[in-house]
């Protein structure tokens, strides 16, 4: 029997759950992440992980000891994937804040990770808007609401 905590590489990229809090914090998140995955394109193995494991990862490659609610990180080597590691408390507490739902929050996340490894970025203001601009077209493709829309 297949693992329910991971998907087929699929259309370039693969979803793994590390995290099991993820099917409590967004019933379908595997489907919501292919979506996500497949509105944006590019190639990545996605992964849906806890606080701590994010944790981790930020202070052993970004020197930060805390979690952050996406990291992406370029692929090793040419024609390979990139990954993109979302933690699962950052997302839950930031969506409720915000006032936002887990599933929006998450869908986004997935689209950000995806046009960094694109070559996208939001150091400048230029590019942060062009970026956002892109982020909100393709949640509009999937039916999320743009996040950086004002209610």
């Amino acid at each position: 029997m297949p693992d329910p905590s991971r998907s087929p590489a699929t259309a370039g990229f693969q979803i793994i759950v590390e995290d099991p809090a993820w099917h409590r914090l967004v019933p379908g998140a595997v489907r919501l992440v292919a979506r996500a995955a497949q509105a944006a394109g590019g190639r990545a193995s996605i992964v849906l992980a806890s606080d701590h494991a994010v944790r981790q990862l930020n202070a052993r490659h970004r020197g930060r000891n805390k979690a952050t609610n996406v990291l992406t990180f370029e692929p090793p080597f040419a024609r390979m994937p990139g990954e993109i590691v979302i933690a699962s408390g950052v997302v839950a507490r930031e969506a409720a804040r915000e006032g936002k739902r887990v599933a929006d929050h998450l869908a986004h996340l997935v689209i950000h990770g995806l046009l960094h490894l694109a070559g996208h970025d939001h150091d400048e203001a230029g590019a942060a808007q062009r970026m956002e601009m892109a982020e909100s077209r393709l949640l509009g493709r999937i039916g999320r609401p743009n996040p950086w829309k004002r209610s």
